[in-house]
């Protein structure tokens, strides 16, 4: 009796690892995320930026970013924050001629992510805080001594809407 319990108890375990997925991932923490979604907008009396990003829905925001000096686009990128199938998060831009680079996210909270991408050569930390008067703070710099100087870019809440 023991020996046909034994059995079935690896037959059933057999199935059971078989028929279930190698991780069951539960809701999407890119869902946590949020705070960053609608439009953004900053810049000076030279040129305007501007950072729309998509609510969180299936596991991805998407976002878009574009700077204008004068009636022209300067720079733009094609954005994504997704989370790949061990739950990690990452951030990934892709700017015109060069390859999607992820940056993992390092640290997160209610109102701040911190992506990195150590071997990246700039930026190599990307990170999004919302400071206490309501305005986003970009900021992008290397991790490493002696690296380039950080960039970083304020934008308050903007109109998703055409004009």
């Amino acid at each position: 009796m023991a020996a046909f319990v034994r059995s079935a108890v690896l037959v059933l375990v057999a199935l059971v690892s078989v028929s279930a997925p190698a991780r069951a991932v539960g809701p999407s923490r890119v869902e946590a995320l949020g705070w960053m979604a609608g439009c953004w907008e900053g810049g000076d009396a030279s040129s305007r930026l501007v950072e729309q990003w998509t609510k969180p829905d299936g596991g991805t925001m998407l976002g878009v970013g574009r700077v204008v000096a004068g009636e022209k686009t300067v720079f733009y990128e094609y954005m994504r924050l997704w989370q790949d199938e061990k739950g990690d998060v990452f951030y990934s831009a892709l700017l015109p001629g060069q390859a999607e680079v992820p940056f993992r996210l390092v640290m997160s909270s209610t109102n701040e992510a911190v992506f990195e991408n150590p071997a990246h050569d700039f930026p190599q930390r990307i990170s999004y805080r919302i400071q206490p008067d309501g305005s986003l703070l970009a900021r992008v710099e290397a991790i490493a001594a002696g690296g380039p100087p950080a960039e970083e870019f304020v934008m308050r809440r903007g109109r998703c809407e055409a004009r």
